[in-house]
């Protein structure tokens, strides 16, 4: 069965996406190895050998327990995002902002974590976790309010209030966050008390366990409540949302806070968990990957769990084959691509 991915209201153009599901594991092994054979071309042009470059790809995403760690904790910022955007986008909202949001959710777990008074433990975690879900919020609140309000598109509004929220990030950095002295625009390191819980071994921060929880609860409540039911309608037909009693400005409040809420979760787990200081454009490219994660995933948040995990372990792995055979930067990037863009193919198609 298809799902329909909508933009806009009933009275503008629609752009329609139909995810297609049948034989899906078919077509997404195809793409793999489409893609491969495709990076090994790539290899080959940069003067290096597949034979080397691949076996270095694979030993540097699941060679050591560490290697499998680090790609969960890239996982982690794709999956909280991912998962809200799929929540929009299934109700027809298409939200691009999640770059900004997470940016916003950094500030606001940053800044509650170096005015707690006195040492910070678990209570400090939880209170700047919070506060990082309530600033993502508050910026999709705040392009929703304009894409209401003022009937401005919410892929412009969301898109251009991501350079905002880069712009105030540097802002904070260079005034009541940053850190006197240094180099460049950064936080002081946050105590290690507040760091979040890693798991041993492995040594991934437990904010993946909780962004796996949050994309199960969406699919919950995406299939076994009402008002996952009226998201649903609302992504495959404007004029039957109205015509069921649906409210589609409340719709677009519930799925846009709920995926800021999530960006900003995203925000406060990499300040706390991996880089442990705001740092300027610490969220560069995150809210992109989460719209790759979305449509990996079929526009299912349960289904954004595999397809983060996914793109975790390709950055990884292309990151080491990059180290070990000395292939450019430019070109793992290049391959990530690549390797993408044929699974997105393979799964949607335009209508």
């Amino acid at each position: 069965m298809s799902e329909e991915l909508t933009a806009g209201a009933s009275s503008r153009p629609r752009f329609v996406l139909r995810l297609r599901t049948g034989a899906f594991p078919v077509r997404i092994a195809i793409a793999l190895c489409l893609s491969m054979v495709c990076a090994a071309g790539l290899i080959l042009l940069a003067g290096q050998s597949p034979l080397d470059a691949f076996p270095a790809m694979l030993s540097g995403a699941f060679g050591s327990p560490h290697q499998i760690g680090v790609a969960l904790n890239r996982a982690c910022p794709y999956l909280f995002a991912g998962s809200g955007l799929a929540f929009c986008f299934r109700a027809g909202v298409i939200n691009m902002g999640s770059d900004g949001q997470i940016a916003m959710g950094g500030i606001g777990a940053t800044a509650t974590i170096l005015a707690w008074p006195g040492e910070p433990g678990v209570l400090a975690i939880v209170v700047s976790l919070l506060m990082a879900a309530m600033c993502g919020a508050l910026w999709a609140g705040l392009a929703t309010a304009i894409h209401l309000g003022r009937r401005v598109h919410e892929v412009l509004v969301t898109l251009l209030l991501n350079f905002v929220a880069l712009l105030f990030v540097q802002l904070m950095l260079s005034s009541v966050l940053g850190q006197p002295g240094a180099g460049f625009l950064q936080s002081p390191l946050v105590p290690r008390s507040a760091w979040l819980l890693r798991i041993p071994t492995f040594d991934f921060h437990i904010g993946i366990i909780l962004a796996i929880a949050a994309a199960l609860l969406l699919s919950l409540v995406l299939r076994r409540t009402p008002f996952g039911f009226s998201i649903r309608v609302a992504g495959r037909s404007r004029f039957a949302t109205a015509y069921a009693g649906f409210s589609l400005a409340g719709i677009t409040w519930s799925v846009m806070l709920t995926a800021g809420s999530l960006a900003g979760f995203a925000g406060g787990a990499e300040i706390l968990g991996l880089q442990h200081r705001l740092i300027e454009g610490f969220s560069s490219g995150f809210g992109f990957k989460a719209v790759t994660v979305a449509l990996l995933g079929a526009l299912e948040p349960a289904a954004t769990i595999p397809a983060a995990i996914f793109i975790g372990f390709l950055e990884t792995g292309a990151l080491s084959m990059q180290r070990q055979i000395g292939v450019p930067s430019s070109l793992v990037v290049v391959i990530e691509a690549i390797t993408m863009l044929f699974i997105l193919t393979a799964t949607v198609r335009r209508s």
